[in-house]
């Protein structure tokens, strides 16, 4: 089953078929005019030659004898979206080596003037031949002789002109050498002696093997200290231990030491304690009185002074030290020697850990400024070492450069001489005619498409369908009179009636057939047939239709409600004294005013126009004449205004079963389709459908049915269209 976008996709070449097939003349005009024009130019158009040649790049070096040569003469872009060969290209094009070419060949344009260089680069084409480092270069002139020759002394010249750019950029580079080298050899000068500084001011021999010895003396002393705080805390124990057996301080237990180790005070000592027992044994025997206790008295009290300042003597103090003091015993006399002993030491170790300590921060504060000194080292270092080597390239490219400078060589050479071409490349003949009727061909259609956009009217039933959206009961085809009198056929409106074998027949009996389905639940009674505009032919529709409704054998009543601009009465040669108009006003009933035209078939014309058609029909009398209606017929078709023009067709469409609306292809424009679904929709008149009046088909490609006029049966067309047109009426699948 074909989807929705291949139908889609049919429609759309069906509309773009249609559009050349109205257009055909103005397509064949513009391609043959196109083509025409085309021929004539290529056809008067001098003959054209062109010479090629091709040039090889080395991406090296001009010569390999130096190391300068492969940067000085290397061909290199500035970026990395730089084409080398298109650099190059740009220096064959440029106006100094075109114009040389100019002056030397004297090169003249058809006028017998110096060629222009726009002219001269016009005709030069330069390209790279993809993945190679080649450049083909190619010059066209209606002189085979001269493109020849012009190849060959541009390359020529382009090849000197590269050896001299090579050789000047040698030349710059020896005097930009020759000017930097005192400066690169001052500042070798200067790096060495800033280095030769730095050593003298800081003393430094070799910061590695310095931070390597210095690293191993801080862990020899931290050892050291280690040991020496060890034996200081065990010195530090012992001594408190005898200051606290002989509770005595370090400094008294020195000051006991020095006095029982002095003589002159145990001398003294000795007559003192003599004459103290010399006293105690006198007084037991003499008062205090007595000349002898008094002289024991003084000469105690003179030892005493002679003690005491042989004590202050020996301790060169004048602390007061107790008496009992004095005179030690031999055992307190060793510990109070001990004491002072391990205080001697405990001062000894703690004088060492002082030194060490000292040692330690001034190696630790060594060892923390080594990296700062390695770093300024370092710098110093690279800066000698920047200047040593660039001094050493200089001089290196120096005599390089020289070497350069004397040398003939360049980046290009010629891989192919221009050879003297023997036909024409321009004008292809047959190209430019094919490209001619192509640009024909396709500006024909595109302009055939551009006038079909610009004119806004609806051009085929699908497109009115589409516009309209509503179901398509029928299509009526292009009934031609002009042909028609020229065949010796009679012209009428009434094709059904006069003319019952034609195609425009068999449409209408479809169209009657298809409004059959549009209820399955009622019967459809009353038929509103009205159009968007003027001159889409609804008064046509509605004549014929309800002549196609007669011949079923059902009672039709055709109104013609245009009480506007009335067509009825005309197509039926009728007179129109007596119509609707005198119905509704009450100046005749509707058996007085309705006329039999043919079987089964009433007319009833709009009659007298009144000053305002739409009062009378939006009236009551209105109402009551189609109901009488619907009683007395079985079918009333009623003819009224456009929609887009007045408000007639909607006031009677309201009334009605519903509204047939009749579009027209070139007459109904889109803009008015889309005004009259919006009034529609704003009314709410139910539609039944839309027929496509004036649909232009060939006499054999009618989709309908046809009858044979020799033996009178119908014959069917496009079943497939019928049955698709039912379906979307009734919403059931025919088979």
């Amino acid at each position: 089953m074909p989807s929705h976008q291949d139908e889609q996709d049919l429609i759309n070449f069906q509309q773009y078929w249609l559009t050349l097939k109205r257009r055909w003349l103005l397509i064949i005009t513009i391609m043959g005019s196109v083509f025409g024009v085309t021929g004539l130019v290529t056809f008067i158009q001098k003959p054209i030659y062109e010479a090629e040649s091709k040039l090889l790049f080395n991406n090296q070096s001009p010569s390999s004898l130096t190391a300068v040569s492969q940067q000085l003469g290397q061909l290199t872009g500035l970026t990395t979206n730089s084409n080398l060969l298109e650099t190059e290209a740009e220096i064959i094009r440029s106006h100094p080596l075109t114009q040389k070419i100019i002056d030397e060949l004297h090169i003249k344009d058809n006028l017998g003037q110096p060629l222009e260089l726009r002219d001269f680069l016009r005709n030069l084409k330069i390209k790279n031949i993809r993945g190679t480092n080649i450049l083909q270069l190619s010059y066209r002139s209606a002189n085979p002789q001269e493109a020849t020759a012009i190849l060959n002394r541009l390359m020529s010249a382009y090849l000197e002109n590269n050896i001299r750019i090579n050789r000047s950029e040698a030349t710059a580079t020896r005097e930009f050498l020759n000017k930097q080298l005192p400066l690169v050899q001052a500042k070798l000068a200067e790096s060495q002696a800033a280095l030769r500084r730095f050593k003298e001011k800081h003393e430094v021999v070799s910061l590695e093997a310095e931070a390597i010895e210095g690293v191993k003396r801080l862990n020899e002393l931290s050892s050291q200290m280690t040991q020496l705080h060890a034996q200081l805390v065990d010195f530090r124990s012992r001594s408190g231990a005898l200051q606290n057996q002989l509770a005595l301080s370090t400094q008294q237990a020195m000051a006991l030491t020095s006095l029982s180790q002095s003589i002159a005070v145990q001398q003294v000592l000795l007559e003192y304690h003599k004459v103290q027992d010399l006293l105690a044994v006198e007084r037991s025997r003499l008062t205090d009185e007595h000349p002898v206790i008094t002289s024991l008295l003084n000469k105690e009290q003179a030892l005493r002074k002679q003690l005491e300042a042989r004590v202050s003597q020996t301790l060169s103090s004048s602390q007061p030290i107790p008496e009992q003091d004095l005179q030690i015993g031999e055992l307190k006399q060793t510990l109070t020697a001990n004491l002072v002993q391990l205080e001697v030491q405990r001062l000894g170790l703690e004088n060492q850990v002082g030194v060490l300590r000292k040692d330690f921060v001034l190696y630790q504060a060594r060892i923390r400024s080594l990296p700062k000194l390695e770093q300024l080292q370092l710098q110093l270092q690279l800066e000698l070492e920047i200047a040593q080597t660039t001094y050493g390239q200089m001089m290196k490219r120096l005599q390089e450069t020289q070497i350069l400078e004397n040398q003939n060589v360049g980046n290009a050479r010629i891989l192919s001489e221009a050879l003297l071409p023997k036909k024409p490349v321009s004008p292809i003949i047959l190209l430019n005619l094919a490209l001619g009727g192509f640009l024909g061909f396709f500006l024909g259609i595109g302009a055939a498409l551009l006038l079909e956009a610009e004119d806004k009217s609806v051009k085929t039933a699908e497109e009115a369908q589409q516009l309209l959206d509503y179901p398509l009961l029928g299509t009526i085809p292009l009934f031609d009179q002009k042909t028609r009198l020229a065949r010796g056929e009679s012209i009428t409106e009434l094709p059904v009636l006069n003319n019952p074998y034609s195609s425009v027949n068999a449409a209408f009996e479809m169209l009657q057939i298809n409004l059959g389905f549009t209820f399955y639940d009622k019967e459809l009674k009353v038929v509103v047939v009205s159009s968007s505009v003027m001159n889409e032919g609804k008064s046509f529709i509605a004549a014929n239709l309800a002549i196609a409704t007669a011949q079923m054998g059902k009672r039709v009543l055709l109104i013609d409600a245009d009480m506007r601009r009335p067509r009825q009465h005309e197509m039926w040669q009728q007179p129109n004294l007596m119509g609707l108009s005198n119905v509704l006003v009450g100046q005749a009933t509707l058996a007085e005013a309705a006329k039999e035209v043919m079987i089964n078939l009433e007319l009833l014309t709009s009659g007298t126009i009144p000053p305002n058609p739409a009062a009378l029909l939006d009236s009551q009398s209105m109402k009551r004449l189609l109901q009488q209606a619907a009683q007395d017929y079985d079918c009333i078709i009623i003819d009224t205004l456009p929609l887009s023009i007045m408000p007639d067709a909607s006031i009677v469409g309201k009334m009605a079963d519903g509204m047939l609306l009749v579009a027209r292809p070139g007459i109904v424009t889109s803009a008015a389709a889309k005004t009259t679904k919006g009034l529609l929709e704003n009314s709410r008149v139910p539609v039944l459908g839309l027929v496509v009046n004036c649909v232009a088909t060939d006499n054999n490609d009618y989709g309908y049915y046809y009858f044979d006029k020799t033996t009178g049966e119908s014959k069917s067309g496009n079943k497939d269209r019928i049955k698709s047109n039912l379906s979307k009426i009734t919403g059931l699948r025919l088979l």
